[in-house]
């Protein structure tokens, strides 16, 4: 297959078991793309050329441990897809082994790897999983990674539409905010720890609003420590984003945790995401406040 004028586009969707790689998939059907669902990775090639020859612009695939055999063909063609000027998106969809046991619990769905018969108990369905993970490490290594440990099915949608808005030829950078005490995010690339900087929590009239309002924006703009923490990430992102462009990465995740993923975090990613919109593809997201949970609490 020549190099296109008009490059295909191919999304590559993986994951662990149970991570929401269906709501993926609907996503990108609903956004135009021809979606094929445990596509063998050994037809990769051959599908997109045939795509290709009827002028097919923009397709998706889902693959995961369904075809654990083939799998390790998956890094030749995807390698060999680039070179024929196909543009390439991985994305892969993972969650904590808590949350995806969780899930397989509440569905009663039976792990692709668990043989002829249904797991017994907890702790053979831990170790299904952890040997998921390692068929599914070098995959990972390459893509972008989603964590839908805390997300809806809604909010992975809107993630993933998110994605597709974005070129695939440029490093898109994804600044990202969280709370410590609901974990750190599975798909960070970068963890900033800003725990140590003054905390609104305590300013009364500042309790209830978020890194994004004026009143605490103006607090923590005024906060010499808070100044100092921004350029040091600043720094950082400026001198090592070149090589992980030049390196052929397609995402660069940079998640920024507080206490309570509602004031600290938020504002230094608002300020970073504004600081480096101008040069790089930049997405934002805010954890907490996004979680429609959080939402409720706040009324």
């Amino acid at each position: 297959m020549s190099k296109p004028e008009n490059p295909l586009e191919v999304v590559v969707i993986t994951g662990m078991s149970g991570s929401g790689k269906s709501v993926a998939l609907h996503a990108l059907e609903d956004a135009g793309y021809y979606c094929v669902d445990n596509l063998p990775p050994e037809l990769l090639t051959a599908f997109v050329a045939l795509e290709h020859a009827h002028h097919g612009h923009r397709v998706a695939v889902a693959m995961d441990v369904r075809s654990a055999t083939a799998l390790p063909l998956l890094p030749r063609q995807l390698a060999s897809l680039r070179e024929q000027g196909v543009q390439l998106r991985l994305l892969f969809l993972d969650a904590s082994t808590g949350t995806l046991v969780r899930r397989f619990s509440e569905t009663r769905r039976r792990h692709p790897l668990s043989g002829d018969e249904l797991l017994e108990g907890r702790q053979a369905l831990v170790q299904t999983l952890e040997l998921e993970r390692e068929l599914l490490a070098e995959l990972r290594e390459q893509s972008h990674v989603i964590d839908t440990g805390s997300l809806r099915p809604s909010q992975l949608l809107s993630y993933v539409k998110d994605l597709l808005a974005v070129p695939p030829s440029h490093l898109t950078l994804v600044f990202q905010s969280f709370a410590f005490k609901r974990g750190i995010p599975f798909d960070a690339d970068y963890v900033f720890d800003v725990r140590m900087l003054p905390n609104p929590h305590y300013e009364p009239e500042l309790r209830e609003l978020t890194g994004k309002d004026a009143p605490v924006a103006d607090y923590l703009h005024q906060q010499p420590e808070v100044g100092l923490m921004l350029s040091h990430i600043a720094r950082f992102l400026d001198q090592w984003l070149p090589a992980l462009a030049q390196n052929h990465r397609s995402y660069v995740t940079v998640a920024i945790g507080c206490t309570g993923g509602q004031h600290r975090s938020v504002y230094l990613v608002e300020q970073l995401h504004a600081r480096f919109a101008g040069t790089w593809n930049t997405l934002l997201r805010h954890r907490e406040l996004d979680s429609p949970a959080v939402k409720k609490l706040r009324g």
